[in-house]
């Protein structure tokens, strides 16, 4: 009996031991899976949220990008630059073509002896009592011929051929390369019982250009007949005029 009564209990430990063990399993199983949930969740969280702020970094990144150093930025600065430069070459252009027209008319330099070829024609005669000095502009460059040229037919005590008022042009006569100024002179009135004096060459001062003479030869072989009671002359002019150079 003693024996039986052994053997039962050492079964019944041993299945209570047993029972024991594998209540154990399946609680740790339980505990492990429970715990795993959360675990789950907190690391998906932990995943998605340190996904989304990289995301956002990355966006705020790329967007600070474009605002600050992107292509955006660098348009509207170029464009600023650009439009400021254009502004500037435009008035620095509009501040340049006004200034040149007013200094090519104010600083044209004066036409002088050595640049010209100063020659003289008579008018159709007889009577010969007209002359045509023409200065041909030879320095290559523009320039202006001022007032009237100072003749002397005859010596200096005998003085210049004085100007006629109504030639005086009204703009300044400025003279390109090649082309030419002109002057009427008249040297006499033609009557048989004028007192004429004959000259073979002469003298043109250009003094109102600043000073510089020419010396002039009679066109004809004979000379010219002149009066220092009747002659006079006219202004310099790109062209002879009827009216103001008739006299």
């Amino acid at each position: 009996m003693r024996t039986y009564r052994n053997r039962t209990a050492v079964l019944v430990s041993a299945a209570t031991a047993a029972l024991a063990l594998s209540l154990t399993a399946c609680g740790g199983d339980d505990g492990g899976t429970k715990s795993a949930g959360p675990a789950d969740r907190t690391a998906s969280a932990a995943s998605s949220t340190s996904t989304t702020p990289v995301a956002q970094s990355g966006d705020k990144e790329q967007g600070g990008e474009t605002q600050s150093g992107g292509e955006g930025t660098a348009e509207q600065s170029g464009g600023k630059s650009q439009g400021a430069s254009q502004q500037g070459g435009g008035q620095g252009e509009s501040a340049q073509s006004g200034s040149g027209t007013k200094a090519t008319k104010a600083g044209t330099p004066l036409c002088t002896a050595k640049g010209l070829k100063i020659t003289a024609e008579r008018q159709d005669g007889p009577p010969y009592t007209h002359l045509t000095l023409s200065a041909k502009n030879t320095s290559g460059a523009s320039c202006e011929m001022k007032e009237y040229p100072h003749i002397h037919f005859l010596d200096n005590a005998r003085g210049i051929v004085p100007p006629v008022a109504k030639s005086k042009p009204a703009s300044p006569v400025i003279l390109e390369p090649g082309q030419s100024a002109y002057v009427a002179v008249r040297m006499s009135e033609g009557g048989r019982k004028e007192n004429t004096e004959t000259v073979k060459e002469f003298t043109v001062t250009l003094k109102a250009n600043g000073g510089g003479m020419a010396v002039v030869k009679s066109p004809v072989a004979e000379g010219l007949s002149v009066n220092p009671q009747k002659w006079a002359t006219g202004y310099w002019t790109t062209e002879l005029r009827n009216g103001a150079d008739e006299f």
